[in-house]
């Protein structure tokens, strides 16, 4: 009898890592036999000059591609119908992902319901999209959703206010096109909340009921990676070392959660950025330390080696002493990177608090929660809310 248990590992056919990456992008395509794409961005990239250098580097293929470049912050089913009228506009054979993590999940969700028709919310989970589209390319420029190697994508319903996670091999990259180069133009504050966004990844997997050795390894590779660079490349952007140690931390808490799952954090997490339109990664940030907090009397031994891997702790103290620490150090790094309370952030607080009950049952309904090592009620889920007010 096998010591591990039997574990499905799902992943992109390919995966090129590293600095300069993004130059065979067009031998990709060719060793796929894909000659006309469309590609997924937004107008900042476009402002950058980002979406320019991709071109010139299509055209050295002789690859003709279109480009949809209104992808919004938190992509919602308003933005997604615009995406699917312009790729059911030409003969399209793959889309290229090109941006942060809500331009990948676009182009995920583009080829994933030109298949699979109908609204968003009737394949909300714990529904599995498996029917997969067009190819997809995805080739991030931010260094923390991990989106371009995980099975999930999330999108807004504006008519119910909800943000929906959907899940399935439909959202799994073709390739995956990782190139760190592109993130040295990211703002500081971007720079912190997608970073405590892998880090949150990391952890979340580690403790998570659905890991496993497999996934484990990677999230444990990845949190030091997340935290010894984190400082350096938001006092600094242009810390190339930092910026590209914390491009492949993001890539392997992504590997991982993908291979896991989240949990309490991005339950919680999903419903402020749905009402309050707040970036993903930073509702992560506020929320991360807190939810650790309440989490931990039921996997102390596992949040003790967090603290461990990241040198937050020692192999001799207790894991009581380590989760301390861990907390701590949390609460440390939120405020060195200069992460805002709801409060803070501008939320209007008759809204907030009004709001709570309901961000509560949709946090529940996500199906996140129950992951968790500690599942909560939903009075302990309004109670967190308040204590991060």
């Amino acid at each position: 009898m096998s010591i591990y248990p039997i574990t499905n590992i799902q992943s992109p056919q390919i995966i090129r890592i590293g600095g300069g990456a993004a130059m065979g992008t067009g031998q990709i395509l060719n060793q796929l036999g894909l000659y006309k794409p469309l590609i997924v961005t937004d107008k900042v990239l476009v402002k950058l000059g980002h979406l320019e250098k991709l071109l010139k580097i299509l055209d050295q293929s002789n690859i003709s591609c279109s480009v949809f470049d209104e992808t919004i912050p938190e992509p919602t089913d308003v933005c997604l119908s615009k995406g699917l009228n312009i790729f059911r506009s030409e003969k399209f054979d793959c889309v290229i992902g090109f941006g942060g993590g809500s331009s990948l999940d676009m182009a995920k969700a583009i080829s994933a319901m030109s298949k699979n028709h109908g609204h968003v919310r009737s394949y909300k989970q714990p529904a599995q999209i498996n029917r997969a589209g067009v190819p997809i390319i995805l080739i991030p420029t931010t260094a923390g959703t991990g989106s371009e190697l995980t099975k999930w994508c999330v999108i807004t319903d504006t008519k119910l206010n909800i943000k929906y996670n959907l899940s399935g091999l439909a959202f799994l990259a073709t390739a995956a096109i990782i190139d760190w180069t592109f993130t040295t133009t990211k703002p500081d504050r971007l720079t912190a909340d997608t970073a405590i966004d892998s880090l949150t990844h990391a952890i979340e997997s580690f403790v998570s009921k659905k890991s496993s050795t497999f996934s484990d390894a990677l999230a444990l590779n990845a949190m030091p990676l997340i935290v010894n660079n984190v400082r350096p490349a938001f006092k600094d952007p242009n810390n190339n070392h930092a910026r590209e140690s914390l491009m492949l931390g993001a890539s392997q808490a992504g590997m991982s959660f993908s291979n896991s799952s989240v949990a309490l954090i991005h339950g919680m997490s999903r419903p402020i950025g749905a009402y309050f339109h707040i970036a993903h990664g930073l509702s992560n940030a506020i929320l991360l330390a807190e939810v650790t907090n309440f989490s931990i009397s039921a996997a102390e031994h596992k949040y003790a080696e967090c603290a461990r891997v990241m040198k937050w702790a020692s192999e001799t103290d207790t894991n009581h002493k380590a989760c301390k620490n861990l907390v701590e150090q949390l609460r440390n790094l939120q405020s060195d990177l200069k992460v805002p309370t709801p409060k803070e952030q501008g939320f209007d607080a008759e809204v907030y608090f009004r709001s709570l009950p309901e961000m509560a049952r949709q946090a529940l309904e996500s199906g996140s929660p129950q992951n968790n090592p500690r599942v909560p009620s939903s009075e302990e889920i309004i109670q967190i809310y308040n204590t991060i007010w």
